[in-house]
């Protein structure tokens, strides 16, 4: 009878240690009260036993949730200006794989000029009518003159590294760009709409509409752009206009303006994204 009543009492303890209702020590010291010291020994084992048992459960649980949280794909965010803006999966742009080229004219005895920059992030997509995409130009990586950059803009020839690193200076300089106060400059996209145009090629045209922000200014910008279905992917291609003067950039001059380039610039973005299953 009272082996029956300690096994009927421990059983009850184990329980609420179980349920986290009870410590084990004092589940224990409980049972010390109690007489028979094989009884009380052997309880108290089960609740030590019981005790790491959970112990080691729940870290268990915890540390495979941990792990699973660590393994799922992150989210892209872009913080730029004190805002954060989230990429939806499968829109990401592939910087390595995209370019912005920008022709500038030259006044005077200057010289004509193709720039090639890349994109430090980006996504975008086509038809959305609200919150279409977001493309981050890395101002740092632009680069004067490069053959690519003078190809894609349509200037012969090729210019030496000399010349090349000195247009360099004065673009990225606080006279023009000042990349180190405005590294990155954003085109935060609203609505990319297809229209009834087409391309010369008879790809799909759409209509960009959003804000661009280049040297700490914001003014609305949309333009047309040419959306090509290749294999993987999808090439954006587009071009806009914008007046240096506008965004606070005075237009580069020296030997009394005998030297310069033009106001007005002329932006070539040519993009690629994932092409959307089912195309």
């Amino acid at each position: 009878m009272t082996s029956h009543l300690h096994e009927s009492g421990c059983n009850s303890l184990l329980s609420d240690v179980r349920r986290n209702e009870i410590a084990p020590g004092r589940a224990i010291c409980r049972l010390m009260k109690s007489n028979g010291r094989v009884v009380v020994f052997a309880a108290a084992f089960a609740v030590c036993v019981t005790s790491i048992f959970q112990y080691f459960a729940s870290t268990s649980f915890a540390s495979a949730e941990s792990s699973a949280q660590t393994k799922r794909p992150p989210t892209s965010v872009n913080s730029i200006a004190g805002t954060t803006t989230l990429a939806p999966e499968g829109t990401e742009i592939f910087p390595e794989q995209s370019r912005v080229y920008i022709f500038v004219g030259k006044t005077g005895l200057g010289h004509d000029h193709g720039i090639e920059g890349r994109f430090r992030s980006g996504w975008l997509r086509p038809g959305a009518g609200e919150n279409a995409g977001e493309f981050v130009f890395d101002m740092q990586t632009f680069d004067a003159d490069t053959d690519a950059a003078r190809r894609y803009t349509g200037l012969p020839g090729s210019t030496d590294a000399s010349t090349r690193r000195q247009v360099n200076e004065n673009m990225k300089g606080p006279g023009v760009l000042d990349v180190r106060r405005y590294p990155t400059a954003t085109y935060k996209i609203t609505s990319a709409i297809e229209t009834a145009r087409k391309s010369k090629e008879g790809h799909p045209m759409y209509q960009l509409d959003g804000q661009f922000t280049l040297h700490g200014v914001t003014h609305p910008l949309k333009f047309p752009v040419e959306v090509i279905e290749e294999e993987q992917t999808l090439r954006v291609k587009g071009s806009f206009t914008i007046m240096q003067t506008a965004y606070g950039i005075t237009p580069f001059r020296k030997a009394l303006g005998a030297v310069g380039v033009t106001n007005q610039l002329k932006i070539y973005g040519d993009v690629r994204i994932p092409r959307p299953q089912g195309l």
